[in-house]
């Protein structure tokens, strides 16, 4: 079956604009164009389109969907099974924090009383969820997914109190780093190391295991990506770099 932009974009849920982009950054060329000028799309297309966003749906930018598809040994069906994968740990999630949600409502009307690690599993879902959608991609590609997958596992068995001091922990170094840059320090002074170490504390919530060179791997990412360095640097701009330096000074 063929398709014209207008309802290929109706059957997928996108805009004639998106397909157009789509075709300028040869993401996605129709099958042909057909005398009229219009652009007609096959089954190939529709399969491409289907794996796109997928993949916009994992985060994935367009330049890193490009080089997936256009991998001459792209296997669709495992591609197929790890969506599978990510959108079943995706329900998951989801399921717990409605039902942190739920179980809320209820303690509010007086008709349960809900503990602490309920209390907390359901925001724990929430920020591993947000992590996955705005970092997974590129973290599993670079650790792998066992190692992710522990990490994720580590978060969910904290106790509300370690939650609390890991969040706390993440609120004092982006404290010292804004103190840092509005003061000119360097990295490599002792605030510096009192980040980095900091840091390696943060990471000790949720990492199975520790290694200085996976540190400065990941302090790295903070100045390479720009989402990395939009986090650290929301408020001061400057702190992401500060960070990796730090790390990379202090962390041998």
């Amino acid at each position: 079956m063929e398709y014209t932009i207008q309802k290929l974009a109706r059957l997928a849920g996108i805009s004639t604009r998106t397909l157009r982009y789509y075709d300028e950054i040869d993401l996605l060329p129709p099958a042909r164009v057909n005398s009229s000028g219009y652009r007609i799309y096959g089954a190939k297309e529709v399969d491409a389109l289907q794996q796109i966003l997928f993949y916009r749906e994992l985060g994935l930018s367009l330049e890193q969907i490009r080089a997936a598809l256009q991998t001459p040994d792209f296997d669709r069906l495992a591609a197929l099974k790890e969506h599978r994968r990510q959108l079943l740990r995706r329900r998951h999630q989801l399921d717990l924090l409605i039902d942190t949600v739920e179980k809320t409502i209820l303690a509010e009307e007086a008709k349960i009383t809900m503990n602490d690690h309920d209390k907390f599993m359901g925001f724990k879902k929430e920020l591993i969820e947000k992590n996955e959608k705005t970092y997974g991609a590129e973290i599993r590609q670079k650790y792998g997914n066992d190692k992710i997958d522990e990490s994720n596992a580590r978060l969910m068995n904290l106790s509300p109190r370690e939650y609390e001091q890991m969040q706390a922990t993440g609120d004092e170094i982006l404290r010292l780093l804004e103190q840092a840059i509005a003061r000119k320090a360097s990295p490599e002074e002792e605030i510096g190391k009192e980040i980095a170490f900091l840091h390696k504390k943060w990471l000790s919530y949720t990492w199975p295991s520790y290694s200085a060179q996976a540190h400065r791997g990941l302090a790295q990412m903070y100045t390479a990506d720009e989402r990395f360095r939009a986090y650290y640097d929301r408020h001061t701009d400057g702190c992401a770099e500060f960070l990796k330096r730090a790390i990379e000074k202090h962390m041998v």
